[in-house]
């Protein structure tokens, strides 16, 4: 028995006894489950075992896509890491809060900040009563007021900064973005190490406090540098002959980081707290090619709006509520993930937001797909984006060129460009593409001086 079924059944016992045939005694309806969220950096979709992977081997994570629902059709909201971290915790496209690019150190190559009137999720939930962590990587903002401590988080433990220059040094141009809330920390040890012990930390406190927790571990790994401990790249050179360096290195990576994340969910489990805790697993985007990542059969990698730079691994786990096994091709994005908890942890969303919850499906078994139609856009100097509505894609991956036009259905690597035979259909999608495009000029994203 959990520990919160546990205290569930006392407190039933003790109304009984002290309240006999009154209602005063707790339901399952009364307790609102934890949260968990696990997201991981640039993980390409072919780079887990589960999802076909023949020279990795990642048990961990296929174990925890098995005990729950695996969605085979989720994608990112962004080809790079800020936007879809924006949109996981406001539930909004991320050019609609002002993250339509990569935030970054320098204000000449940086392309986001948040805006001040834009909802963080984690608010509504510490509102609720729920505690509030976020575990390593936040990408969102390097002041304040945008560093997580003012953004909804009761706890930040992690790296304020985008990528590590060094996984064992922790630093971004010379600079230390390493904090424990507001203190500058220095911390020594690989950083996925030190994430997962953090993790592991925060957990042990919420069930000594019997806090009910809203808990967002945020990794580096797999994001460039490729930098696996020594004695996990060994282990795969020995293990896969032949293997290139490139493709051994993140393959270490990728396995050391599997085991990171199986720690966090082994001391859910000691802790008696799996039974009560919504586990979320997902990447910010596709995989880097360059960097030895794999995307299985998709067409391209992150930083382009093909399938392999926005469709990502994804899985929800609730033991007892969503059934195991499970195996879906529902769309989603990055952004309905947020809103979805909120819905089945009864915290109310009174705002305006882009993501739907898919409740019903998780819950229930089934839900009638979205139909409206998704964008997916990146700024960097230069926009790409791309639409998808029904089996209809749209995309433009380089400014300045013409829209190219797939069916995912009858094409899911997008092969075949089908703008010249379908104009008609281009230009429906295109005008609605535009229009949200046009929308998106309002918003301000520059850091004010």
């Amino acid at each position: 028995m959990s520990r919160r079924a546990y205290l569930m059944v006392v407190g039933m016992a003790l109304c009984g006894i002290l309240f006999p045939g009154s209602a005063f005694g707790l339901t399952d309806a009364d307790v609102r489950p934890n949260v968990l969220v696990i997201m991981v950096d640039d993980l390409g979709y072919g780079d887990l075992s589960c999802y076909g992977a023949k020279d990795l081997k990642t048990p961990h994570l296929d174990r925890l896509m098995s005990e729950g629902l695996r969605l085979n059709e989720a994608y990112a909201n962004c080809c790079v890491c800020s936007p879809s971290r924006a949109a996981l915790l406001t539930g909004r496209y991320p050019e609609m809060v002002g993250i339509p690019g990569v935030v970054r150190t320098h204000d000449k190559n940086n392309w986001g900040y948040l805006t001040p009137d834009s909802i963080m999720l984690p608010e509504l939930f510490r509102r609720e009563g729920y505690r509030t962590a976020l575990i390593g990587k936040w990408h969102l903002g390097l002041e304040k007021p945008n560093r997580p401590n003012q953004r909804g988080f009761d706890l930040f433990h992690g790296f304020l900064g985008d990528m590590m220059d060094d996984y064992w040094h922790h630093r971004r141009h010379g600079i230390n973005y390493m904090r424990k809330n507001e203190e500058e920390i220095d911390p020594s040890g690989h950083a996925t190490d030190l994430f997962t012990q953090w993790s592991v930390d925060e957990l042990k406190h919420c069930a000594t406090s019997q806090a009910t927790f809203f808990h967002f571990l945020a990794y580096n790994a797999p994001h460039s540098p490729i930098h696996p401990p020594e004695a996990w790249l060994a282990k795969v050179k020995e293990r896969e002959q032949g293997i290139s360096e490139t493709r051994a290195k993140i393959v270490a990576l990728i396995e050391h980081l599997d085991h990171g994340i199986g720690k966090v969910l082994e001391t859910l489990e000691a802790l008696g707290l799996s039974d009560d805790t919504i586990v979320v697993f997902t990447s910010d985007n596709g995989g880097k090619l360059r960097y030895g990542a794999s995307n299985g059969l998709l067409r391209s990698d992150k930083t382009h709006v093909y399938e392999g730079g926005i469709k990502v691994a994804t899985c929800v786990r609730w033991p007892g509520h969503i059934e195991a096994g499970q195996v879906t091709d529902f769309r989603a994005l990055t952004m309905d993930i947020v809103p979805t908890l909120a819905d089945i942890c009864r915290v109310p969303l009174q705002h305006e937001i882009d993501g739907r919850s898919f409740k019903e499906l998780l819950l229930e078994g089934g839900q009638a797909q979205f139909e409206h139609p998704a964008f997916h856009m990146w700024l960097q100097g230069k926009t790409k984006e791309c639409m998808r509505h029904g089996d209809w894609k749209l995309v433009r991956d380089v400014a300045g060129t013409p829209f190219e036009l797939y069916n995912l259905k009858a094409d899911p690597y997008e092969k075949q460009d089908l703008a010249a035979q379908h104009p008609k259909k281009l230009n429906e999608m295109a005008v609605v593409l535009e229009a949200h495009m046009k929308s998106t000029q309002s918003v301000p994203w520059r850091r004010p001086f």
